[in-house]
């Protein structure tokens, strides 16, 4: 079963990239890169924005969702562990005592 999630979000991936490369930016997409005649060539200019931007969103739902089930199986595989674990604690460093000073005055001859 793990190995079906990862081979998804492996592809959810390549597909999150690609949708977000396809976008329109503030100059121009990427379609104007290769020669294109920019956002008009395929779905017109707003309905590339619109259809690119659910394919955008539904990717990036896709994505969160087998992030966190992998996670899930990662952790069941090896048990609840911690970061910090394998990190060697330093002893804490202490300050001497201050030397008592003598409570008499020492006697004069």
């Amino acid at each position: 079963m793990a190995y079906l999630v990862t081979a998804i979000h492996i592809l959810v991936c390549f597909f999150i990239i690609v949708v977000v490369l396809l976008q329109s930016g503030k100059s121009g997409d990427i379609s104007a890169a290769f020669g294109g005649q920019g956002s008009q060539t395929a779905f017109g200019p707003r309905g590339a924005a619109s259809a690119l931007s659910r394919a955008t969103t539904w990717s990036a739902v896709a994505f969160m969702i087998t992030s966190i089930t992998l996670s899930i199986y990662a952790s069941k595989r090896t048990g609840p562990t911690s970061v910090l674990q394998g990190i060697k604690s330093q002893p804490v460093k202490t300050q001497p005592a201050p030397a008592q000073q003598p409570t008499t005055p020492p006697a004069q001859k």
